[in-house]
């Protein structure tokens, strides 16, 4: 099984700790967020990971290296210019050929990513997206809202509303509060529809793909925190610092 997890980001919203290392490097209990994902994959037998980088993408390199010190095997990519959460994907076209994962790679969690496997092969559509709820106690959110019906059959996908909007969104969601995590299983069929250049997943590369075909919601209660923002950074480190998060992979 093979998976990649997205590592170009800047991380503007973490400065000043990302001044001196990329995002997915932030640490944890002493561990950059990026080792709990693969450890996390490792548990899973994804031992086939791919790597893309652009903000100092040395940071990332000298300490996975190709990966084998964790059980794993790396491969990497360098992107110039950011190519978005889909276009990253075009430099890995010849990777993979089999159902594959992709990780947002400012994501900590103990996803059951072999459950989740198993529910895309059930439901066999063209992707899996990990859906959770969270209550909204602010205006603003980054992620992206989602809608199922009771076959948990995606219906609609708004990714990033602007705060104008969140407030009828709110009221259309108000009984399926699902937001997109972030973690996909997508066969490799989808590659055949990513642009050349930049593109990304929820706002270009699904909407083509549920004009003619099927993605499902996967829900499940575990931990997860994205943790691209500063105030979740925080929260996501007390929890698992204090030990009030154990994570059985580590």
């Amino acid at each position: 099984m093979k998976a990649i997890i997205l590592c170009a980001g800047k991380g503007e919203r973490l400065r000043p700790i990302t001044e001196a290392i990329p995002k997915p490097m932030i640490p944890i209990n002493n561990k950059p967020v990026l080792e709990y994902l693969v450890l996390l994959c490792r548990k899973h037998n994804i031992t086939e990971i791919a790597i893309n980088t652009s903000y100092l993408p040395e940071k990332i390199k000298s300490y996975f290296g190709d990966g084998s010190k964790f059980g794993v095997k790396i491969n990497y990519s360098f992107e110039q210019n950011l190519l978005g959460t889909s276009g990253a994907l075009n430099n890995f076209r010849d990777f993979f050929k089999e159902p594959f994962f992709v990780i947002y790679g400012d994501n900590i969690t103990d996803l059951n990513l072999t459950k989740m496997l198993k529910f895309h092969k059930e439901k066999k559509g063209k992707g899996t997206l990990y859906l959770y709820r969270e209550k909204i106690t602010d205006k603003k959110t980054g992620a992206g809202y989602v809608t199922i019906n009771k076959n948990n059959q995606i219906e609609a996908i708004v990714e990033k509303p602007k705060e104008e909007e969140l407030e009828k969104l709110n009221q259309i969601f108000s009984e399926k509060k699902f937001f997109n995590a972030g973690v996909y299983i997508l066969e490799p069929e989808v590659l055949k529809i990513i642009p050349e250049g930049f593109s990304d997943f929820a706002k270009d590369i699904f909407p083509k793909v549920l004009m003619s075909d099927n993605l499902y919601g996967y829900k499940e209660n575990c931990y997860f925190k994205e943790v691209g923002q500063f105030i979740r950074y925080q929260k996501a480190k007390e929890e698992v610092e204090s030990g009030k998060i154990k994570f059985d992979f580590i």
